[in-house]
């Protein structure tokens, strides 16, 4: 069989042991997605399912999401406020408890106990509530190292910090940038040699675990023992790693790290996100807390992260649940959880493991079908791929660099053909096959059009619009979002 062929692909998805997990999904149709423009229903492909290669922005919605929702808003009908006591058919815990529950089924998704987890907040607001318990500034160490490409809100959070502190950012904020000028990969022996140069007067690492614009995996694990070993706390921005890649932070010592559940974990828009703390961190001594003393790690402090056993005694010592539960501030909204929960349902269809293993040979497939087409057909090699080819260092993502002016035609070329992907001005494609419902088929019609776009948009035959109007970009919120 010819392996350049859609018949291989098909065959790849025959054998997929994932492919049914596709039918726990909505795949919105080109209708759906082209729905304001002049579509001829009549046409054959109208209605057909789009390729939605846009998970690490927004995931698609599961079937059963809409029905747990309902359930929840029947148990709020029907119970009211007993309904944080009673449980309302056999999927929606008591609204009491229902953090509790999506902690448990969150935590074999990032390897952690289920103790280290919590559902909570937003990612930034997390950011923020880690920093302000981690980053515990002297007169030797007041540092925060972060990468020189982090996404803004993490550089915002990290910068708000140092100033609250009275540290100048420019002096305090170390930028790990990648050590050649022409990549935008990070070397892990660069970023060993980065926190050996400032090892001295770091207080604390913050570090991508899949950057966000590369699409790069980095080495959680021996970077957060490389942090350790001089002297260093670390954390990490998980946004494009969970659900996606296989995580164990428990096992990799990871003192926290931070997540949100829109992306691969397909919870949808700004849901509520998550939060991991190691056990090293979360021990609470409760005979010297009881006292007012200090017998817990240093927190911003809030009445859902207290106690359990006096939580409704309306005191006003706070003694804070052990673990990352007693990161918590307010109680945290039962139907966001609920969309989290019914993700967590079709994850548990399945393992980590084998989405992971699904994704590296999606990713790889079409980093051969991309290389091959660049290769014979692509007219001075129109675009790279600037993602790492070796599986260990990518998630699910590749991001492929256009030659300079070429983007928005070829997204409008995707955008006609209901093609789903994210870029990021002023020449990169980030492209998203998600395991749980993208199939290798998919991947080989999206290379055949974006391979006849870059072709067209170097020949001049594809007219540029505003990149407003375009698939992916800000009026559509395609490209806003991490």
């Amino acid at each position: 069989m010819d392996k350049s062929g859609r018949e291989h692909a098909q065959a790849l998805d025959f054998e997929d042991p994932l492919k049914d997990i596709r039918e726990q999904f909505i795949i919105p149709t080109k209708t759906d997605l082209l729905g304001k423009q002049a579509i001829d229903a009549s046409k054959e492909d109208s209605s057909r399912p789009c390729i939605y290669f846009c998970g690490n922005s927004l995931g698609l919605q599961p079937q059963r999401t809409a029905q747990r929702v309902k359930e929840h808003l029947e148990a709020w009908a029907t119970k009211g406020v007993t309904g944080h006591f009673v449980q309302y058919g056999p999927n929606l815990p008591p609204f009491l408890h229902v953090d509790d529950v999506a902690a448990q089924k969150m935590a074999p998704i990032v390897g952690a106990l289920p103790s280290e987890v919590a559902l909570m907040e937003t990612l930034t607001a997390n950011i923020h509530l880690m920093l302000a318990s981690f980053y515990r500034p002297t007169e030797d160490r007041y540092r925060i190292m972060i990468e020189g490409k982090a996404f803004p809100s993490d550089h915002y959070a990290v910068e708000s910090h140092l100033k609250h502190h009275g540290q100048r950012p420019e002096k305090a904020m170390v930028l790990i940038e990648p050590k050649d000028p022409d990549s935008a990969i990070l070397d892990t022996t660069h970023i060993f040699n980065m926190i050996d140069a400032y090892a001295a007067t770091t207080a604390l690492i913050l570090l991508p675990g899949v950057q966000y614009y590369t699409g790069q995996y980095l080495g959680i694990q021996a970077i957060t023992a490389y942090a350790h070993s001089r002297g260093i706390l670390i954390g990490w921005d998980l946004a494009h790693a969970v659900g996606n890649v296989d995580l164990h932070l428990h096992d990799w010592d990871v003192d926290f790290a931070l997540w949100c559940n829109y992306k691969y974990l397909n919870s949808g828009p700004g849901s509520i996100a998550g939060l991991f703390v190691h056990e090293n961190h979360g021990h609470v001594n409760l005979e010297t807390a009881s006292c007012g003393e200090d017998g817990y790690r240093p927190r911003l402090s809030g009445w859902w992260g207290a106690d359990r056993s006096t939580r409704f005694q309306m005191g006003n010592k706070f003694v804070p649940i052990p673990g990352a539960a007693g990161f918590q501030l307010g109680n945290p909204s039962a139907l966001a959880l609920t969309t989290v929960l019914a993700s967590l349902e079709v994850f548990s269809l399945t393992s980590m493991t084998a989405i992971r293993r699904k994704s590296i040979a999606l990713t790889g497939y079409l980093a051969d079908l991309l290389l091959q087409s660049r290769n014979h057909q692509s007219p001075d090699n129109v675009y790279s791929i600037i993602t790492p080819l070796d599986a260990a260092q990518r998630g699910a993502q590749l991001s492929v660099k256009l030659k300079p002016g070429l983007l928005d035609k070829v997204l409008k070329v995707l955008e006609e053909e209901a093609i789903v992907v994210d870029e990021r001005k002023p020449d990169v494609i980030r492209i998203a096959p998600a395991p749980l419902y993208n199939t290798f088929a998919e991947v080989w019609d999206f290379v055949q059009v974006f391979e006849a776009a870059c072709r067209d948009a170097h020949a001049g035959t594809v007219q540029g619009t505003d990149s407003a109007a375009l698939a992916g970009q800000d009026a559509k919120g395609w490209n806003t979002i991490k």
